[in-house]
């Protein structure tokens, strides 16, 4: 396995363990399993292939070498690692990946297609990645003050830093958690997604918020009961703008919103899941955390209640987590507290 696959695979088995579910042979005889995905395959890896067809040998390729660039390395490699027989889902679509995984996996379970799935998505720390944001002008500058940046929603924010990181939940059908007496941290009720079918990096305000309505829908819940939302808040000019604008045409400016990336950076194909259980967490405990570095919300974002500060203390049934990715690429899941 390449690095992004050896992520994702500790997460998986993280999440199996906390299960009860690592060494149980119930998820391998098809019952379980797996959609996830990342925004590209290893980067060594990637860079022993383009010095192959750049100078015609690669010292350091190998048979291996594919398997660890391909698009799929994280869902294929978490199957095999943990005999995984049910269907295998590759979600790699960038930032995104992480929760279309987890709302893939949903839709398998919600339609009887299977028991089980492990769900989230991974991406390791590579120079590469940088380099992309830096030359659409998205990526911080700020080198020499590091722990001012990332600032997601703020007027002096300057771009996006990049993370790495993996995160992988376990989904199960009621039914089935009921019968093995699993530990159930949070219901997943709602799922949307849809493209902007406009541009392939600047996002669209409108198929945002229309991926909102879907999740909202699905889940059967009228804007009111939810009662945060965890903004993709990458803190670009233009991803916030149109996030906030997005939301705000949704749920009013009332709603309570912030932003992990200010503490973990942009972990791209993780950062969907880890988002989620992020809200998850904080949903069950009551607090919910600030956006750090978010000092004077830009007046271009959308008006909203923008979490600063200490923290908030709140208690709500219902939290929406959103993310959204090059390729006009959208996501919304919603999640109950379970008590």
């Amino acid at each position: 396995m390449g690095r992004v696959a050896q992520l994702n695979v500790a997460a998986a088995e993280q999440a199996l363990a906390d299960a009860g579910l690592l060494q149980d042979e119930r998820i391998c005889d098809g019952r379980m399993g797996v959609a996830c995905g990342s925004s590209s395959g290893a980067a060594k890896d990637v860079a022993d292939m383009g010095r192959l067809l750049l100078d015609g040998t690669s010292p350091s390729f190998s048979a291996n070498t594919y398997i660890r660039v391909m698009p799929h390395t994280t869902a294929a490699n978490v199957a095999i690692f943990f005999g995984l027989k049910g269907r295998v889902i590759p979600t790699s679509c960038a930032c995104a990946s992480g929760s279309q995984g987890i709302g893939y996996a949903y839709e398998a379970i919600k339609f009887g297609k299977i028991d089980m799935m492990l769900a989230g998505g991974a991406d390791e720390l590579c120079a590469a990645h940088a380099y992309v944001f830096d030359s659409l002008y998205a990526a911080s500058l700020k080198n020499h003050a590091p722990h001012t940046t990332p600032a997601p929603y703020d007027a002096q924010r300057d771009g996006l830093v990049i993370g790495e990181g993996a995160g992988m939940l376990v989904l199960e059908s009621y039914e089935h958690a009921l019968s093995r007496g699993a530990t159930i941290y949070a219901e997943l009720v709602g799922f949307g997604t849809n493209g902007d079918g406009s541009h392939v990096t600047r996002p669209e305000p409108a198929t945002m918020e229309a991926c909102m309505q879907l999740a909202l829908a699905d889940a059967g819940l009228p804007t009111h009961t939810i009662g945060y939302v965890n903004g993709h808040g990458t803190a670009t000019e233009q991803g916030d703008i149109a996030e906030t604008q997005a939301t705000h045409a949704v749920f009013g400016q009332n709603i309570p919103i912030s932003s992990q990336k200010s503490y973990l950076g942009h972990t791209l194909g993780a950062c969907g899941a880890l988002e989620s259980w992020f809200s998850i967490a904080m949903m069950n405990e009551g607090w919910f955390a600030p956006t750090l570095n978010l000092h004077q919300v830009d007046p271009r974002c959308g008006e909203l209640d923008y979490i600063q500060g200490t923290g908030r203390y709140l208690q709500t049934e219902y939290v929406m987590n959103n993310n959204f990715a090059f390729g006009g690429i959208n996501t919304s899941l919603i999640f109950r507290r379970w008590s």
